[in-house]
């Protein structure tokens, strides 16, 4: 190639280049309104923004990744947490740990409750913006310890859990074991049952640990404070994933105004085999 060659060769490219990415650039912009959910901008939502920024929130937090990395990213914390879960917190989040065992670190910023309540639609706007599958994961506490296989995909999960079957096993008699397929549905339902419960004794995360959950169930049930409809521990378990709210207990930190704080969405969201076999697991851990 001789020098105009690759002087002509070097413009074309470049001519290419730019109008690929004028494009791209073009393409973009026209679907922004759909992927950012443009129509459900309400005032609150644009007040709630503000309240962010008044509060440095992005100081210790980040969205969508960006902003300090100091305490968890919020892209999906309304979706996690849910909005009653939110708005108790931001009200007072002392509440919702002991400082000498968790070295809670998130300030109490004194917000209104509209101020609070706009936030909170704000977070729930964002939450629900298309954005490609960021952040990959739920959110965790470090050192929550919440089993060995953590949050991991559901394809992941799935080859642990079948790695530890004895040798011998058929995919067919692994994929018909109710614990099994029970530890996930834990792990992997949205959103996942592990983003918000450990199943290490005493480690409480955005609800109670789990561990000895089983046992727990059997003594509320058995107990004269108890006001729900089951009669067993797996019962009082189906009724915990399907109504949160049927039994809440008084002055927890997980509920308010007899609203637990648990999304009451799952009876949906999952199917009767996915409730059986999470019963299943949560079952052994007594």
């Amino acid at each position: 190639m001789n020098k105009r060659q690759a002087r002509l060769f070097a413009i074309g490219s470049t001519v290419v280049a730019v109008v690929v990415f004028l494009g791209l650039t073009i393409d973009s912009h026209r679907q922004f309104p759909k992927l950012t959910n443009a129509q459900n901008i309400t005032p609150a939502v644009t007040h709630g923004k503000d309240v962010w920024h008044k509060n440095n929130c992005i100081n210790c937090h980040t969205l969508f990744g960006e902003g300090a990395y100091y305490a968890p990213d919020l892209t999906k914390i309304a979706q996690h947490r849910g909005a009653a879960y939110l708005q108790a917190y931001l009200k007072d989040p002392s509440k919702f740990y002991d400082e000498q065992r968790h070295r809670r670190l998130m300030p109490k910023q004194d917000m209104t409750d509209v101020e609070i309540a706009d936030l909170v639609s704000f977070l729930d706007w964002v939450s629900k913006v298309d954005n490609q599958g960021w952040p990959p994961r739920p959110i965790l506490v470090t050192g929550a310890g919440i089993g060995p296989m953590g949050a991991l995909p559901a394809g992941q999960v799935a080859a642990v859990v079948k790695a530890a079957q004895p040798p011998g096993s058929t995919p067919a008699a692994v994929g018909k074991d109710p614990i099994a397929l029970g530890e996930i549905v834990f792990r992997t339902s949205a959103p996942a049952c592990a983003a918000c419960h450990s199943l290490v004794p005493g480690v409480n995360m955005a609800g109670p640990s789990l561990a000895g959950v089983a046992t727990r169930a059997q003594q509320t049930i058995e107990s004269a404070d108890y006001k729900g409809q089951a009669k067993d521990a797996a019962a009082y378990l189906r009724e915990s994933i399907t109504q949160p709210s049927a039994y809440t207990v008084a002055g927890a930190m997980y509920s308010a105004s007899g609203v637990s704080f648990m999304p009451a969405t799952y009876g949906k969201d999952l199917t009767s085999d996915q409730i059986a076999n999470l019963i299943a697991y949560l079952t052994t851990f007594k």
